[in-house]
């Protein structure tokens, strides 16, 4: 085993070839020691003949190369299976590890490095987008593995699928810019590479032992060194690791995290080293304004479709659209807002597999009607084949509130205001068959495994049958996802009705019923809305009706969320919020018929 020292002194010689002919004054200057120190070094490498000294100065042999082994790297682990979603636009039309960046592509550079270094065993694990990664096999010779749950579950899930691979590993992301190369052959220690934020900064902050040894992770601080760029595991780390990653995977709340956040939580356990690096020495942006002030190319090219649309629309260059900024993202669109002079706007980028449910042609006729009846003005443009949207921006928005009897009233008199138009649009959507689809979708991945599932079925059928046979069934155009986040309110109090995504010609109950199936409204509460978007007391079979399409709305946006769950899309406390309602208001629907049957 080979102290640090003497670990250094051997790598210089193996990796630098005129550092042989230094003199130990020179040795000792390349490797900020006393001069003492590098005697002994060398006296001891001697001595154990791991170094010899020939006409070309120190030579290391034979045996100093087997003491070096333990340290050679085996091998790097790409990480390029992320969304990167908060670098839009440019991350929704391709992996971020494949931008080009003053002249080179991102990832391309990376691997060149690692092999420039010495290190050919390169693995890289993809999801997003994957396909687009899949040439550089052939180019580099790169081994390729597909993270299947990239979109369910944070960067742990990566690393799961690569368990067997950890050894004396790099771990790198693909979207990493190192300007000079930062690998090396041989590597004494794991260690997190990690540069210093002066001020306030929400990075991953590093407490370390004067030895270096990182004793505490922290999510911001001030005046720190903080984790960035490339991770180094050796042997003893990765064995360490690859036993508590294997361990608490299952966990929920560790498929969640960052590998990192696992690392933090066992840190006394994982030895792991800080490396420092200046200022410079290691680049990632996190959005298109960073990239932009480090390759002024992508002020006026950046290489997009989505900024080419931008600026066809608003009559604008490149360089004047500022600002970008990702907005969380919905389960079945992603968006950013941006500046063009003195204007905001949002730009809506249709979600993946999103064609499969979603007809854009019925959502501009929509939006068109919607800015024509004043139910949202802050449309502006939409692209009927692809579906991405281009809307006013609005400050200080906030969602409604269901409590608010005012915001509450001004909400159903809009929903009223559109059925009462009498609008038939080209498109259905007709909550029952959109039900069957997604129920038809379930069944073909063979997880629709829930024990009443059969039973729900045929009461939400028996309710289906009931409202539309009855003397209150009519169709027009509806919006189809009435609930609260899409009523927005401005800093005025104007409400706007968004995000026509679902509309189409349906029984204008389902508007109502989607309204109240999305709160927390109880059962009178229920009835109130009912009367006050009617204006008056319902009928007893009119109240069958529309407490029918409640519970029609509740089990659509049940199945809905199961087909969503499948897809890794989270949808939380909705999902048994809606299995409750689907059962409880189809009950109260058909007491309603019987009681009017019973009262004839």
């Amino acid at each position: 085993m080979l102290k640090k020292h003497e670990f250094d002194l051997l790598n210089l010689f193996l990796t630098d070839k005129t550092s042989a002919r230094l003199s130990q004054r020179g040795l000792a200057a390349r490797l900020s020691r006393s001069v003492g120190a590098v005697s002994g070094d060398l006296a001891a490498l001697l001595a154990r003949g791991e170094i010899q000294s020939g006409q070309n100065g120190y030579e290391v042999t034979a045996a100093g190369a087997a003491a070096m082994e333990p340290y050679r790297v085996d091998n790097a682990v790409i990480m390029a299976a992320g969304m990167s979603k908060r670098f839009a636009p440019l991350s929704y039309e391709k992996p971020k590890g494949l931008l080009r960046v003053k002249g080179d592509i991102l990832i391309e550079r990376e691997i060149e490095q690692l092999q420039a270094a010495g290190i050919g065993d390169i693995t890289l694990v993809v999801g997003y987008m994957k396909e687009k990664f899949f040439y550089l096999e052939e180019k580099y010779g790169v081994s390729i593995r597909v993270n299947e749950d990239y979109y369910k579950y944070n960067n742990t899930s990566t690393l799961m699928c690569v368990p067997d691979l950890l050894k004396n590993t790099y771990i790198c992301s693909s979207d990493n810019y190192f300007p000079e190369n930062v690998f090396e052959r041989y590597v004494w220690h794991a260690y997190y590479s990690a540069v210093y934020a002066d001020g306030e900064t929400n990075e991953y902050c590093l407490s370390c032992a004067p030895s270096g040894r990182i004793r505490r992770v922290t999510v911001g601080g001030r005046d720190s060194w903080y984790m960035l760029g490339h991770v180094y595991f050796d042997r003893a780390f990765s064995g360490k690791f690859r036993e508590i990653l294997e361990r608490e995977y299952p966990l929920p709340e560790t498929k969640e995290m960052l590998w990192e956040d696992l690392y933090a939580r066992h840190v006394k356990e994982l030895d792991m080293e800080i490396r420092r690096y200046p200022d410079g020495s290691i680049f990632e942006f996190d959005s298109l304004d960073e990239l932009r002030l480090f390759d002024p190319a992508y002020l006026n090219n950046a290489d997009s479709r989505i900024m080419e649309n931008i600026c066809r629309v608003l009559c604008c260059e490149e360089k004047d659209i500022e600002e970008i900024k990702a907005i969380k993202a919905g389960l079945t669109n992603t968006s950013f807002s941006f500046r063009v002079g003195e204007n905001k706007y949002v730009y809506r980028h249709p979600g993946a597999g999103t064609e499969n449910y979603i007809d854009r042609k019925s959502e501009a006729f929509s939006m068109k009607v919607a800015a024509r009846l004043g139910l949202d003005d802050t449309f502006l443009y939409m692209d009927e084949k692809e579906g991405w949207k281009i809307s006013r921006f609005i400050e200080d928005v906030r969602e409604l509130d269901y409590h608010n009897r005012e915001q509450v009233a001004t909400a159903l008199s809009m929903m009223k205001k559109l059925h009462a138009e009498n609008v038939r649009s080209d498109f259905d959507f007709l909550i029952w068959n959109k039900t069957e689809e997604f129920i038809e979708r379930l069944k073909e991945t063979g997880k629709l495994e829930i024990r009443d599932f059969d039973e729900l079925y045929a009461l939400m059928k028996t309710v289906k049958d009931a409202v539309t046979s009855d003397e209150y069934a009519a169709l027009c155009l509806c919006h189809c996802d009435c609930y609260s986040p899409n009523f927005i309110l401005d800093k005025t109090g104007k409400i706007y009705l968004i995000d026509w995504e679902y509309s189409g010609n349906d029984d204008p109950a389902s508007d109502v019923g989607t309204f109240v199936c999305c709160s927390d409204y109880t059962f009178e509460e229920a009835l109130n809305v009912i009367r006050v978007y009617l204006g008056r007391e319902a009928e007893k079979k009119e109240l069958g009706h529309y407490l029918g399409y409640i519970a029609l709305a509740s089990y659509y946006w049940y199945v809905w969320a199961l087909y969503q769950e499948y897809r890794g899309n989270a949808v939380g406390d909705y999902l048994y919020l809606w299995y409750k309602n689907s059962k409880f208001y189809a009950k109260k629907s058909l007491e309603c018929y019987e009681e009017e049957k019973n009262e004839k």
